[in-house]
């Protein structure tokens, strides 16, 4: 919501909005444009009336911004509906979906695109660190700022290309569809499916449907670009595709890959068995590779130069919470990441184990999402952190689990911590120069990250301060 108040912005509204829980980046990107931010939900908060209510799925009635919306009976819509209409109906649409690596991946299309000289708009479930915000109409000045390496005849012409991360969560509380229902893309990525939001979809064949709803919606002359080693998504496209089908992975598909480092960072690209090129970049994974393949496959069927493509990786930083390095302090290095799904989780720690060797990796890991809420992958969490050395899970009050059914199959790796401060005291006991400290959460988890640089900063500097003294 935080992209599409973003966009609104570019687009010449005058926007607000208010949220239970405001943090960075988001908040710092918002306040930089001119957004204010309210936090908390008032009624007080639509006053004036505004002109249209973007509503967020997080939103449900009882919410008292919801009843007096209603009872006012302002003019509102989704955020999915307000962006389908507003922003995508003039724009060439390409929409990456899957349970994971959907903001990587959208992020680096982004990025091929634009060093390219495409110069898109796009709207990101995160910051990507190249283009330092989460959402803007083009790179024509519109909404943001791009540089081109391509020749100005180069540049295509309008409807310009937009990219955007496509999920498959409800739209709002008014509609009960996924929000990628609504982008209607010229090319889709489909990057994988698993279960997850164990809140609104009772089963995996749920989910499937969903996808299915969107393959629906891609027209005869775009493109699918379908991860080839995906047992569910060829379920999916088993029910009927009308669109040509691209496929990528590792082992099998049109587009593969060869890894020439273990941790992912170095591998070459093939096209039909044909090699073209290498890429050499900061990323780490199998499952960053697979991002990359798709990404490159669906701008190359944007009509990209895959050559000039190439060289972008080397350039490409990420996006921010995605393994994202935040400090080194005590010869400690500190990251925050955003997984939160069992194969989130262990792919991430897989890339980092095949990066740092038997260094140690301790991990504080915050169960924030529904699902993780509700259990729906308590089993699951033991096995997705067999990479950690070290385990230290939040055990919040009003957990609807025991968490010591994850932290017990760990064994003496495992441990649980009541509350935030709990945690990052049981983490600075643990840890030792050397070890890499991964935070994970799909929320802001108090700043436990920074807090958690910050402990360490301290105490390394106290002995320096007593010989001071």
């Amino acid at each position: 919501m935080g992209g599409v108040a973003a966009l609104a912005r570019a687009l010449g509204h005058e926007v607000a909005g208010c949220d239970a829980n405001i943090y960075p980046p988001m908040s710092e990107q918002l306040a930089a444009l001119g957004i204010r931010l309210d936090p908390g939900y008032r009624a007080e908060h639509l006053e004036p009336p505004p002109d249209r209510v973007i509503v967020g799925n997080a939103l449900s009635r009882g919410n008292p911004v919801v009843e007096c919306m209603l009872a006012a009976r302002l003019p509102y819509v989704s955020g999915p509906q307000w962006v389908g209409e507003e922003v995508l109906a003039a724009r060439r649409v390409f929409a990456v979906a899957g349970t994971h690596g959907k903001t990587t991946t959208t992020a680096l299309l982004a990025w091929l695109l634009d060093r390219c000289g495409r110069a898109p708009g796009f709207l990101v479930g995160g910051v990507p660190e190249n283009f330092g915000v989460s959402a803007r109409l083009d790179g024509r000045g519109a909404g943001g700022q791009a540089t081109f390496s391509a020749r100005p005849s180069a540049l295509r012409p309008r409807p310009s290309d937009f990219v955007i991360e496509a999920d498959e969560y409800d739209t709002a509380f008014f509609d009960k569809r996924s929000k990628f229902v609504h982008y209607r893309p010229e090319i889709c990525v489909l990057n994988n499916l698993e279960y997850d939001h164990a809140d609104i979809f009772p089963d995996l064949a749920a989910i499937q449907r969903q996808f299915h709803h969107l393959v629906r919606t891609v027209p005869g002359n775009g493109r699918l670009i379908v991860n080839a080693e995906d047992a569910h998504l060829a379920e999916v496209l088993a029910l009927g595709a009308w669109t040509p089908v691209t496929t990528f992975g590792i082992e099998r598909g049109d587009w593969r890959a060869r890894l020439l480092a273990p941790d992912g960072s170095h591998f070459v690209v093939l096209r039909d068995g044909r090699e073209l090129g290498a890429v050499r970049w900061d990323l780490l994974g199998r499952h960053n590779v697979m991002n990359a393949l798709a990404a490159l496959a669906a701008a190359e069927a944007g009509g990209a130069d895959v050559a000039q493509a190439l060289t972008a990786f080397a350039s490409f930083r990420g996006a921010r919470r995605r393994l994202e390095r935040i400090g080194e302090p005590a010869g400690v290095r500190v990251y925050d990441d955003f997984a939160h799904h069992p194969t989130a989780i262990a792919t991430t720690l897989a890339g980092l184990r095949a990066r740092v060797g038997a260094a140690r990796i301790l991990v504080g890991l915050e169960p924030r999402s529904n699902s993780m809420r509700a259990g729906a992958h308590a089993d699951e969490l033991a096995p997705a952190l067999r990479e950690a050395d070290a385990v230290v899970l939040l055990d919040p009050p009003g957990l609807a689990w025991d968490a010591t059914r994850a932290t017990a199959a760990l064994g003496a790796r495992g441990r649980t911590a009541p509350s935030v401060p709990a945690l990052l005291e049981a983490l600075r006991q643990l840890v030792q120069p050397g070890d890499h400290v991964v935070f994970m959460s799909n929320g802001g988890f108090d700043n436990a990250p920074r807090r958690f640089v910050a402990l360490l900063a301290e105490s390394a500097a106290a002995p320096r301060t007593a010989d001071a003294g």
